[in-house]
């Protein structure tokens, strides 16, 4: 898979998961991030509710976009994404993957896909689903470099995954 259409499913399953995350605990992310968020040796992101609504109320037509259904189908998910938190530190990075694994009540998540190569890296996508809507999209990342942990918040909605796998397929 293309780098470029991996991050644009990323974006997409992130945007999905808005709704579900005001009404549910707190996510892996706030509750594993909370006691890194000053430590000096994370680099640390979170990308408000406010900016997905942002980039959801983008005029296509102003960005001379209005006939590329990529674009649309990516921020018509843009509008549902509640926020993105993303937790990386490239000190001692299996040992704060196997911290993030033991912290991280995994019976609340699905496993979509894990990767293991010779190389020791792992990487990991779970979701949390309540009634075939995603409200949490969570990646654990970890090899000889950096550790990552992402989690993207809100209302996932398959269909709109769907639309936006197939506009990516068609280029």
């Amino acid at each position: 898979m293309k780098i470029k259409h991996f991050f644009t499913l990323a974006i997409i399953a992130v945007a999905a998961v808005q709704g579900m995350a005001q009404n549910s605990a707190a996510s892996a992310i706030d509750k594993y991030f909370a006691s890194y968020v000053e430590d000096k040796r994370f680099s640390v992101v979170y990308i408000s509710p406010k900016l997905f609504q942002m980039i959801g109320k983008i005029d296509t037509k102003i960005l001379d976009m209005e006939n590329d259904a990529e674009a649309k189908a990516v921020l018509e998910m843009a509008k549902d994404l509640q926020g993105l938190r993303i937790l990386t530190t490239d000190e001692t990075p299996e040992a704060f993957y196997k911290e993030a694994k033991a912290k991280i009540n995994t019976k609340e998540y699905e496993v979509l896909m894990t990767v293991r190569d010779k190389d020791g890296d792992n990487v990991e996508f779970l979701i949390k689903e309540t009634n075939n809507i995603i409200s949490e999209l969570l990646l654990l990342s970890s090899g000889d470099d950096e550790f990552v942990l992402l989690s993207f918040m809100g209302t996932l909605d398959l269909n709109k995954i769907t639309r936006l796998a197939k506009e990516i397929e068609k280029k």
